[in-house]
């Protein structure tokens, strides 16, 4: 996807405010959400490198095909969201929060042309890539099966700073309302982690997010601030309006990072919310995430090493052609009005 500054939209796209375009364009680090089959949420951060086509009304994110758990979920559910949330490092200098949601288009292979528009892209956001034979040969499995997930906007909802306050505006799709309070997950809805060992890792990190499915099945992330725990999981605050009251699956993320997104340090949850009036609630049930070192030679060679590994697994295990038979098994399903694909 090649970045095009013009404002005019193609007939049937989306159109966006300059402001979150700058915002798109310019931030170093974004939370990617999408759905889980229980009707769930998980919130990863992720750099997309300024991806956007805004006369399309397209955004796009890359990623590896050695780290692939995330493609089986946008195979079975297209529908994703990326919310731009943080100016640290980045080029930004609007000071809006920008929730974009579409439809993901995940291929399966890497595209010359896809890789060779990227290079410029991340040495503008992430500096340059180490190169010589020892770095290529580490490196190799990290980029050259990377690939670019377009998503077609389909809506694109913003607040004037960047923790959700003020008022919401949103472009394309109308806003469709309150989801749903959801039924309680068979094993319960109460904690299944240390919540205080939990509570610790996630005040140390800059940024908060809560992802849950809205009411047309798009994952809806906003900002939020864990204040403190109890044994009914995480408190959490929230400007007014931005959650719904009722109860529901969600992802939690909380996530900080130096320049050129060296440091990484995050926590990736999955959980229940609870919403009561300025009571808000998340039982934490799997978590997950890492902290990496803040220097980037020794970031770039764990990101190669741990490509390798996942690369060789999905090679053993064949999860190339497990993702090309789920795609197949979309290609000839009919869509619902939800846009979740019904096998025929």
């Amino acid at each position: 996807m090649t970045q095009n500054p013009t404002p005019v939209s193609s007939p049937g796209a989306v159109s966006w405010s300059d402001a979150v375009q700058d915002v798109i364009e310019g931030d170093l680090v974004t939370a990617l959400a999408y759905g889980t089959p229980a009707g769930g949420c998980v919130v990863i951060p992720v750099s997309p490198t300024g991806l956007v086509d805004r006369a399309a009304g397209k955004i796009a994110v890359t990623t590896s095909l050695a780290f692939n758990g995330k493609l089986f979920h946008m195979l079975r559910d297209s529908r994703v969201a990326m919310a731009y949330h943080a100016r640290d490092h980045g080029f930004a200098t609007a000071e809006d929060f920008a929730l974009v949601q579409g439809s993901a288009d995940v291929p399966l292979s890497p595209s010359r042309e896809a890789l060779d528009d990227l290079a410029p892209r991340i040495e503008r956001f992430l500096g340059a890539v180490p190169s010589g034979r020892f770095w290529d040969w580490v490196l190799r499995d990290y980029f050259d099966n990377r690939i670019v997930i377009d998503i077609a906007v389909r809506r694109v909802v913003s607040w004037p700073d960047q923790h959700g306050n003020g008022e919401r505006s949103v472009s394309g799709a109308e806003w469709p309302g309150t989801p749903d309070t959801q039924s309680a997950p068979a094993k319960g809805t109460g904690p299944r982690v240390d919540v205080r060992k939990l509570h610790g890792q996630v005040t140390k990190l800059d940024h908060q997010l809560v992802g849950y499915r809205g009411a047309d099945g798009h994952p809806v992330v906003v900002p939020v601030r864990v204040t403190g725990h109890s044994e009914r999981g995480l408190l959490l605050e929230c400007p007014p309006g931005l959650l719904p009251q009722g109860a529901r699956r969600a992802g939690l993320t909380a996530h900080t990072f130096g320049r050129q997104a060296v440091g990484l340090s995050n926590r990736v949850c999955t959980g229940w919310l609870e919403v009561d009036g300025d009571t808000v609630v998340y039982a934490p049930h799997t978590t997950s995430g890492f902290t990496a070192p803040p220097v980037k030679s020794v970031q770039m060679f764990f990101n190669g090493v741990f490509a390798k590994k996942g690369w060789r697994q999905a090679r053993r295990e064949g999860t190339l052609a497990k993702l090309a038979q789920l795609k197949e098994e979309r290609r000839t399903a009919q869509p619902d009005d939800a846009g979740v694909a019904r096998t025929l």
